[in-house]
């Protein structure tokens, strides 16, 4: 490298989340996406949800989505997020398989945890994401420009 290219900023690598640090982020949030095969080609829907036994449950109706939950193997859920104060980003994906909950003792026990569908309509159906996988990474965002950054850009919150 000649002393007129210009050096590359050094960028820190990933912070990459442990597994519990993974269960406290999950646990914390109430609404994912989960992604499954339908028809052959990847859906990704919204699904607020609970944790129960260290697993991913929400509930949904008949349809596309439960039909590809328990058809797809495997799945993922993913969540992410943006910590304002510390200007720092993060996303935590679940990879496994989606198994039909049919004890009512178990529906049960999801029940207490208050997993209420936010959509209207019959949620009879319950669908459990046992995660094989759990991996999570933080990384710090570019501080915005302020005459450059959309208005809906969550980072400008650190200019108010």
């Amino acid at each position: 490298m000649n002393s007129s290219t210009p050096r590359p900023e050094y960028i820190e690598p990933d912070d990459k989340l442990s597994i519990d640090q993974c269960w406290v982020l999950l646990d914390a949030q109430t609404v994912g996406r989960i992604a499954l095969i339908v028809d052959g080609h990847p859906e990704i829907f919204p699904v607020n949800f609970v944790l129960e036994r260290r697993a991913i449950v929400f509930r949904t109706s008949g349809g596309t989505k439960l039909w590809g939950a328990i058809t797809s193997k495997p799945v993922a859920f993913e969540i992410d997020g943006y910590d304002a104060h510390e200007e720092t980003a993060w996303s935590v994906v679940a990879r496994g398989e989606a198994e039909l909950i049919q004890s009512q003792e178990e529906k049960d026990a999801v029940d207490a945890l208050l997993l209420e569908p936010w959509q209207p309509g019959e949620k009879n159906y319950y669908v459990r994401v046992a995660p094989k996988a759990l991996t999570g990474r933080r990384f710090k965002v570019n501080r915005p420009d302020l005459w450059t950054t959309r208005l809906a850009d969550p980072r400008r919150s650190t200019f108010e």
